[in-house]
């Protein structure tokens, strides 16, 4: 798969709340990095981070664009409450080797209260 069906193919998955089927789509040495916090190494605690974010939240990514640049892909994504943010994919082998999620910038698109 080219880096953007990788990507899509994470939407969907992400979409259903399927820690396990997320988790497939990366590498078994990938790491995932939420902004601002320690960053996710290996498959297995990719899967394990997922399933405690799918336990705690609700998640919907809509995606907004999907820019595809060589072996990378760059996700600009909303959910169903405004919030607003992007997530940038290293794709090795149609694999997830590194990603970033933006999670700050969504926070940061709240309304202040």
């Amino acid at each position: 798969m080219k880096p953007r069906e990788v990507v899509e193919e994470w939407v969907r998955r992400f979409n259903r709340c399927d820690a396990v089927a997320v988790a497939e789509l990366y590498r078994e040495d990938a790491v995932h990095l939420p902004a601002n916090q320690r960053s996710v190494e290996g498959r297995s605690a990719i899967q394990k981070m997922f399933e405690q974010d799918f336990a705690v939240a609700g998640m919907t990514c809509i995606p907004q664009i999907i820019y595809e640049i060589g072996v990378s892909a760059v996700i600009e994504w909303r959910d169903p409450s405004g919030r607003r943010g992007c997530g940038a994919f290293a794709v090795r082998d149609s694999r997830i080797a590194f990603a970033f999620w933006d999670e700050l910038a969504s926070l940061q698109s709240l309304p202040i209260q």
